[in-house]
């Protein structure tokens, strides 16, 4: 998938600011990072879910721990990405002339084709299409609005026509008062941070956990 290279343009740019060194450790991450990743085998152990206040029945206790094993997969990277949009806002502070930008963009965009689009193709649709919404939670900005930012804006629009192919929406944004799939996302998030299954990294935009199951509690109570 084409869009995946934009996706993690903004990745690791520490290689070349060295402003932070990519761990050698892939675990300081809360999740492993590597081609032989296998997230369902370790993550369907629980007896029981309940989010907020509701337990959920077979089928949906399905479908969430699906969710969940996207979520435990994809989310490291959003962390990453807005980690490595900030190295990237610093070092391009740096750079005075066109000709040194051009080749700063170069030295990254070679780097990570030759070492990790060929990861995050394996991405699957579903994981790629949250994995969209995680970098909106994380850094405040949908990646088109990023790869516009980064690159320009008619590459933004050939990498989001490219993304719609797969059915993923690159102006996607994150929004668990509105979207249900985002509200269980902000609890598995949560959940996984308490467990230190994942590191927290505070979001753009934090969202008072309580209040929202609240909000979804009151919902489901207008609809019956």
């Amino acid at each position: 998938m084409k869009f995946t290279s934009y996706i993690i343009f903004f990745l690791f740019l520490s290689i070349v600011t060295k402003a932070q060194e990519i761990p050698n450790n892939p675990n300081t991450m809360g999740f492993v990072v590597n081609d032989t990743i296998d997230v369902v085998n370790d993550t369907i152990q629980l007896e029981e879910i309940v989010v907020s206040k509701e337990k959920l029945n077979p089928d949906d206790r399905k479908s969430y721990l699906i969710l969940r094993s996207r979520v435990y997969r994809t989310y490291p990277y959003a962390k990453l990405a807005s980690e490595r949009l900030t190295n990237l806002n610093a070092g391009m502070a740096r750079l005075t002339t066109n000709k040194e930008k051009k080749k700063y963009f170069k030295i990254v965009e070679d780097y990570l084709t030759n070492e990790f689009e060929a990861r995050l193709k394996k991405l699957s649709r579903s994981q790629g299409r949250i994995l969209v919404k995680l970098i909106h939670r994380q850094t405040g900005s949908t990646t088109y609005e990023l790869v516009k930012s980064l690159k320009s804006g008619w590459k933004a629009f050939w990498s989001n026509t490219a993304a719609s192919l797969f059915d993923i929406d690159l102006k996607s944004k994150y929004a668990p008062y509105d979207v249900n799939e985002d509200y269980l996302i902000e609890n598995i998030l949560i959940d996984a941070f308490n467990t230190g299954r994942l590191y927290n990294q505070p979001p753009a935009n934090p969202v008072d956990i309580d209040k929202l199951n609240d909000y979804w509690d009151s919902k489901k109570e207008i609809q019956k």
